[in-house]
């Protein structure tokens, strides 16, 4: 159980390119938010997650190490890996789907 992190190939893109990239792979992505400096506690899923940041920045806090996301990277996170979230100081934009 692992988290990968990716980084976007190319100009920080925009949310439509982050929405093809989704379709291209047959997601279908929602989007969240969430202001500077809020935090998620350590969890888990039950289904392997993609995860795209949009805008803003956050540190997903994994038991491999830290991963900081800013514009344009992915985050893929396998099923049952346990992971917890910090907010940067701009707040976040994601768009995320469960494989």
């Amino acid at each position: 159980m692992t988290a990968r992190l990716t980084r976007w190939d190319g100009p920080v893109p925009d949310r439509e390119a982050i929405e093809k990239r989704f379709r291209d792979e047959g997601l279908s992505p929602h989007g969240w938010g969430n202001a500077p400096g809020d935090r998620y506690g350590s969890h888990s899923h039950g289904y392997d997650k993609v995860l795209y940041c949009v805008a803003g920045g956050i540190v997903f806090h994994t038991d491999d190490g830290d991963l900081e996301l800013g514009p344009g990277d992915r985050l893929d996170v396998d099923a049952g890996t346990d992971h917890a979230a910090t907010v940067g100081p701009s707040g976040v934009e994601c768009l995320e789907a469960s494989r």
